[in-house]
């Protein structure tokens, strides 16, 4: 009798099925999504990664002797390492959208648990820093998607969060369908550095939820690195995997 009036202020909230795979509801939850959909997303697996910034690859021939990748031995990445904790598809991309684009913010702490998941055990950092948004975008979409993933992160593994170290000055078109290099030049210039204080000599650890070329995350990281942060890695959610459909020959 209980579980049945619980139900009906919970159907009138939430959708009776899985937002992810269509499934009944059985758990009243903020989430709007089953158990098992929770659990399903998996780490990226790949024969060969890049050593910093752990871009997957079919087979070694991107990589150099010692294990880096072109745009990293070209310096194009800006960022010391990379880590992310599975691939930009299937539900784990389900769940991104439906947390940044859809607004289910209670997301934040399962996906941030997978985030925390995606650290090497032997890593060190002082600050958590979050990807910014413009505050335009942040306004229309409710809150900065990163800032909560990172608010999780920080609970979970004690690191001091560090907001608004980086402000987004200007409002950059969709890197949607853009290549690498276009990418790059469309957010040149769109952030800048402030509480400097927070950052000169510390190890930053930059929090986003998608990495698709590290365009963005290397123009962070450059902002950051002008503020006086001794070494900048990047941890998302997700990357993109670019290995199909090429064979081994993609880049990071």
């Amino acid at each position: 009798m209980l579980r049945s009036l619980i139900a009906v202020p919970f159907n009138l909230v939430f959708p009776e099925d899985c937002r992810v795979c269509g499934a009944p509801l059985t758990e009243v939850s903020r989430i709007p999504v089953c158990s098992s959909c929770l659990s399903a997303p998996a780490p990226l697996v790949a024969e060969y990664f890049c050593v910093q910034c752990h871009a997957p690859f079919l087979n070694a021939n991107p990589l150099d002797e010692s294990g880096r990748c072109r745009l990293c031995r070209d310096g194009l990445g800006g960022f010391d390492n990379a880590w992310a904790y599975g691939e930009y598809d299937g539900t784990l991309r389900k769940l991104i959208h439906l947390f940044k684009y859809d607004r289910v913010e209670p997301l934040a702490n399962p996906l941030g648990a997978l985030l925390s998941n995606a650290l090497p055990r032997n890593s060190h950092f002082d600050v958590i820093v979050p990807m910014p948004l413009h505050w335009s975008r942040q306004w229309k979409r409710g809150f900065n998607q990163s800032e909560r993933l990172a608010r999780v992160l920080s609970a979970r593994t004690g690191l001091t969060l560090v907001t608004n170290a980086i402000r987004r000055r200007k409002s950059t078109p969709s890197q949607a369908g853009l290549t690498g290099a276009q990418r790059r030049t469309n957010v040149a210039g769109a952030f800048e550095g402030k509480r400097r204080h927070l950052i000169d000599g510390r190890c930053v650890l930059l929090v986003d939820d998608v990495l698709t070329t590290g365009a963005t995350a290397g123009t962070c990281a450059a902002v950051l690195r002008r503020a006086g942060a001794s070494e900048i890695s990047v941890l998302t959610l997700a990357r993109a995997d670019r290995r199909r459909g090429f064979a081994g020959r993609l880049v990071a």
